[in-house]
């Protein structure tokens, strides 16, 4: 079939457009960074007027630098960074506020009000979800309360929320002008208000925490014709046609279409997910029960996550807090100028700590240090920080499971790190695996829209195009590898209980 599909990627940093051909290959990419507003210490916050007029820009530089246009686009895929929050009101387009950003930390004290005497999982059960800073019912709580006149506006059907699916499509099919709101099962299934059995919000939870039904899109399947984008759009009569949450997409572009088929993403945090068929699995091992994706009708097929806050993110700190780097590149080049991390361990819990532990009572810590520790030693450290939260997150999934994982699949930007790569074969004690495309997360959301216009002939097409690039096999002895696995463990534990009422 001629023509391309087009991926909208709205990241946590940037976004960016990629437009792909059959066989999956990136034909062009355009890409803008956005601020990251901190205006306190917790707080991370998206402008969402900047980041829809950066998607349009990364459109524009796409087409351009393929030298096409719309009516060479036969679909248009959207994937984002999940839970990230949107209200905005329906009849301006304008936001109530910023966008909260997943790994903003504002909300603990909602956190502890909602759980009440019945504790964190009060609704996992019914959501796969603990109460956590991390999901996105809470963050409209918040606003609700805190921003002046929004319960009202909300109450009197104002006002909308969305992850960033939502504020995209609604913007580029219309947006004030009969924009469509909907969101797909893989991002809903991340707000702490859809009951995974039935891919409906839940009335109750919604309630507890004082979210009128009305605010919330419409749950669509993750690949099925929402809608096409508006005359004034450059893709204009183009469908959007397929909707995953980032980390969803990068499982769909991996092609983990099995129970037990498992990937990892490696940006600014680290996600790693599990397929476990059409049924849920509830952790007890402090993992994340999400949906995978939903074909049009089918049966949604689901997967156990482990979410880590900060991997690459910490290079940026490394770089743009301390100095120590000129750019992320530069990292491996530092972190190889010595043998091993020289005792530091670097515990990065700037948000608090994700899976497996949930403590919103983290702080980030460097330990270990003695005098013989350098710049080199810290850079080698941020890497195997890394490895060893993504060892922590096998073992817990490895538990719930009863599966144990063969080999690993790998995406996204510090894949490029060989240092990585190799350290963390040599944590796990199994194969690392990197795809030729290693867009994944994009290429996942445009296999799931060009599936509904009939590009690709289904999953088999998706799995035929997967190829592997680079495999790393581990090389390090079992009791070297255990040896510095403990000390991470003990590490981590120096970071608990940092956070007291007056801070």
């Amino acid at each position: 079939m001629d023509g391309y599909i087009l991926a909208i990627d709205q990241g946590t940093t940037s976004s960016r457009a990629i437009i792909f051909d059959h066989q999956g290959s990136v034909m062009s990419i355009g890409q803008r960074e956005h601020s990251q507003i901190m205006p306190r210490p917790g707080w991370v916050e998206h402008d969402p007027m900047e980041v829809i007029h950066n998607v349009r820009q990364v459109v524009a530089q796409a087409l351009a630098e393929a030298r096409l246009n719309a009516h060479d686009i036969l679909a248009v895929g959207v994937t984002n960074q999940r839970e990230t929050t949107v209200v905005w009101n329906r009849r301006t387009g304008k936001p109530v506020c910023n966008a909260i950003v997943w790994q903003d930390t504002r909300t603990d004290d909602l956190i502890a009000e909602f759980a009440g005497d019945e504790g964190l999982d009060r609704y996992k059960l019914k959501v796969g979800l603990p109460l956590a800073t991390y999901f996105a019912g809470p963050r409209i709580a918040w606003i609700l309360r805190n921003v002046p006149g929004a319960q009202a506006a909300a109450e009197a059907g104002d006002l909308l929320f969305g992850t960033m699916d939502s504020w995209v499509v609604w913007n580029l099919t219309g947006g004030v002008h009969g924009g469509i709101h909907i969101t797909d099962v893989t991002n809903a299934s991340r707000t702490m208000l859809m009951d995974l059995e039935t891919l409906q919000w839940d009335e109750q939870i919604a309630a507890d925490m004082g979210i009128p039904l009305m605010m919330l899109p419409r749950i669509r399947p993750s690949s099925e014709v929402y809608g096409f984008c508006t005359k004034s759009e450059l893709l204009a009569g183009v469908p959007i046609a397929g909707i995953l949450g980032d980390q969803q997409a990068a499982m769909f572009g991996q092609a983990c279409f099995t129970p037990g088929a498992a990937k990892n993403t490696y940006g600014t945090g680290c996600f790693l997910l599990m397929n476990t068929g059409d049924k849920p699995v509830f952790s007890k091992h402090g993992l994340l029960t999400t949906v995978g994706y939903q074909i049009g009708d089918t049966k949604p097929v689901y997967a156990l996550e482990g979410s880590v806050a900060v991997t690459g993110a910490l290079v940026q700190w490394l770089r743009d807090n301390l100095g120590l780097i000129d750019s992320a590149e530069e990292v491996e080049e530092l972190a190889a100028c010595v043998e091993d991390n020289g005792g530091a361990y670097f515990v990065p819990a700037f948000s608090g700590l994700f899976a497996p532990y949930w403590r919103a009572d983290a702080r980030g810590a460097i330990v270990g240090l003695t005098r013989f520790v350098n710049k080199a030693h810290l850079a080698r450290a941020v890497l195997e920080a890394t490895a060893y939260q993504t060892r922590e997150m096998v073992d817990a999934m490895e538990a719930d499971s009863s599966v144990h994982l063969i080999e690993l699949k790998v995406d996204g930007g510090m894949v490029a790190n060989d240092l990585l790569m190799q350290f963390q074969a040599d944590q796990l004690g199994v194969p690392v695996i990197r795809p030729v495309v290693a867009e994944t997360t994009a290429l996942g959301a445009a296999y799931a829209a060009g599936i509904t216009v009939g590009y690709w002939d289904g999953q088999q097409d998706v799995a035929a195009n997967w190829a592997e690039a680079i495999r790393w096999e581990p090389h390090v002895a079992l009791d070297e590898r255990n040896r510095l696995y403990r000390n991470w463990k003990k590490a981590v534990t120096r970071t608990f209980d940092w956070v007291d009422e007056d801070t």
